[in-house]
């Protein structure tokens, strides 16, 4: 199917995108932006930020709407905190986001080099903001614990879709265990902003999305993020339909009225798309 207008996006350059893209190559850092190929890659690097992605650039899921590489995992990289802290200083970064590839090959699923991450950018930037989108760590609670005692402001899973596609789109998730990690986030420690997000446009039904948000407030999760679902390649699950932005909008509204603190649902949202103006407008909720 043809893209419609409204998921059209202009290309333009910018001295903020060039500096983006030089700190993250001097550093060697991956980013989801690069991986996933994000549409918002170019607005975010011209903003002058950009969403980490640690523990390498391979996953060992089988994601089929993800572009993220399906390989062999490279070794833990004992030097990544040091590197993401300074990128984090050079960008003068107040608010940061930090994801990973999925390392189901690790016996923690990388939760210690979550908090390795996190401790560093503490250290050396104890006023930014630090937001985390994890794994689900196959259900690890105490991997899951890690991350949590690292004290991140807002900790993220996404469950992605409806439970009824996980078969075809998530084979290797579990819907149940992704709501059981948010639910024990915010059991844990109630401070902690819990966060979510599901695309859109991958074949679910209007009553899906609406029970997958009323699930996401049943376990306490306070943001969340609905972007339309764009195909990476011709092999990834095709796009079944381009929804109108005003459907986004009814369930924006429709989320809101559950109970979220801030619900951004828009066609090109992604999970951490204007993440630090998200984390002031809850803040002055």
């Amino acid at each position: 199917m043809r893209k419609p207008e409204w998921l059209r996006i202009p290309i333009s350059c910018s001295e903020n995108k060039l500096k983006v893209e030089a700190v993250l190559e001097r550093l060697a850092l991956h980013t989801v932006c690069a991986e996933a190929r994000c549409p918002n890659a170019m607005e975010c690097h011209q903003q002058g930020t950009a969403t980490f992605m640690i523990l390498g650039a391979n996953c060992t899921r089988n994601c089929t709407f993800c572009k993220v590489t399906k390989a062999t995992p490279s070794p833990v990289d004992s030097d990544e905190p040091r590197r993401v802290a300074e990128a984090v200083r050079e960008l003068g970064l107040k608010h940061v986001v930090i994801t990973s590839v999925t390392r189901d090959d690790l016996a923690d699923g990388g939760a210690r080099h979550f908090r390795e991450v996190i401790t560093a950018v503490r250290k050396d930037h104890p006023t930014t903001t630090i937001e985390v989108l994890i794994p689900d760590f196959q259900g690890d609670l105490v991997a899951l614990e890690t991350v949590i005692e690292a004290g991140p402001e807002i900790i993220n899973h996404n469950l992605e879709t409806a439970p009824r596609l996980y078969p075809e789109v998530r084979a290797l998730a579990d819907y149940h265990r992704s709501l059981e990690l948010l639910r024990r986030v915010k059991e844990a420690v109630p401070e902690i902003m819990t966060k979510s997000g599901m695309m859109v446009g991958l074949g679910e039904t209007e009553a899906e999305v609406m029970q997958v948000c009323l699930d996401l407030r049943t376990v306490g999760c306070d943001l969340l993020t609905i972007g339309q679902y764009l195909a990476p390649s011709q092999q990834h699950h095709p796009v079944i339909e381009y929804l109108h932005p005003e459907i986004f909008e009814k369930y924006r509204t429709r989320a809101l009225a559950m109970g979220f603190k801030h619900v951004a649902s828009a066609p090109l949202v992604r999970s951490s798309y204007h993440a630090s103006e998200v984390f002031v407008n809850f803040q002055e909720v």
